[in-house]
């Protein structure tokens, strides 16, 4: 039914669904291009060619659940679909809507400069010692971070507050409403270095020759530079509570496409370990439980996913509704 569709048109936020578009019709005898759209351009892009009643993308993989489950989905932009022979091989969490892929973002640290992570708590980079010196792109900008902190706080604020007084020795007193916030705020006043990409927190973290190196949060897949670009980074393994985050990629299908026969195929393609192969070399990992990491990942981070913290689906509509509340606490806490 498929190769009496239209060719299919395909978005993700990575410049690997290229490759994957064109492993995809290779294999089935279909056409298919897959073009490199930011997450929120995606979703601007099928809301408004679903009010204008004219589909161009059929296919859609989105690294912003809560924009799906706040806006897409409600309005009936997209469909979230479940290919039926892989309901046992994904985690009900990840099911509806549909999550393909989830991205790991990691605390790193510059492996020439250090044998190994100078941090072993996150609450240490909120000492004077680091001021200036935390790259990370601008919760303003990238709305993962405001999530990650909506999420931390969700699931795992008894955690954060655990490592503080694992590292100062005395539990957390504070004003603020969770351990979660008041880490946030510590951070934000510590006058942390903010960018507008993973690549310029990886090169402020791993440039080489540095004497007075940062510590830095970025997706594992930029580790990949260390081989390309010469960078040192290093995974700070060691975190407490945790090493980093995920963050999820919601697979949904365009309502008005032509292609939907296709558009099905391509989603059951992305969740198998071929499918997924070229994401999964930067250390982004398949939902479908039977579909690892590659022995070539460069980050390593295969080996320590029990430390990252998980993306709960179940809260993305609490990351949507909070995400002003998080991006205005971060605007009055920051400091330069």
């Amino acid at each position: 039914a498929a190769k009496a569709e239209p060719p299919l048109q395909i978005y993700d936020s990575t410049g690997k669904i290229t490759e994957m578009a064109d492993a995809f019709a290779a294999k089935y005898g279909l056409q298919a291009v897959g073009t490199k759209v930011k997450a929120t351009a995606q979703v601007e892009m099928l809301l408004r060619e679903a009010r204008a009643g004219n589909v161009q993308g059929d296919v859609s993989i989105i690294s912003d659940a809560p924009s799906v489950v706040g806006e897409v989905l409600p309005v009936g932009a997209a469909i979230s679909y479940l290919p039926p022979d892989m309901a046992d091989k994904i985690p009900s969490q990840y099911q509806n809507p549909l999550v393909v892929v989830t991205t790991v973002n990691v605390w790193a640290y510059n492996a020439e400069q250090n044998e190994t992570c100078p941090v072993t708590n996150i609450w240490e980079l909120t000492e004077p010692k680091w001021r200036g010196h935390v790259a990370m792109q601008d919760p303003l900008g990238k709305t993962i971070y405001t999530d990650w902190f909506n999420q931390m706080e969700s699931q795992a604020d008894a955690a954060v507050a655990q490592a503080y007084a694992d590292y100062f020795g005395k539990p957390l007193e504070t004003d603020q409403a969770s351990a979660t916030k008041a880490w946030v705020k510590a951070l934000a006043e510590n006058g942390p270095l903010l960018g507008s990409s993973d690549s310029s927190a990886a090169e402020a973290v791993g440039s080489p020759g540095q004497t007075d190196a940062f510590m830095g949060m970025m997706s594992s897949a930029k580790f990949r530079d260390n081989a390309e670009g010469g960078l040192k980074l290093g995974l700070c393994s060691d975190m407490q509570p945790f090493l980093g985050f995920a963050n999820a990629g919601v697979g949904v299908i365009a309502a008005g496409t032509d292609s939907p026969n296709a558009a099905k195929l391509f989603i059951r393609y992305v969740l198998t370990g071929e499918g997924i192969a070229p994401q999964a070399e930067d250390g982004k990992m398949s939902s479908n439980i039977e579909v690892g990491l590659p022995d070539s990942e460069p980050s390593g981070v295969g080996a320590f996913l029990e430390r990252v913290l998980p993306y709960q689906i179940s809260e993305a509509a609490s990351d949507w509704d909070t995400r002003q509340d998080w991006q205005d606490f971060w605007r009055l806490s920051y400091k330069k």
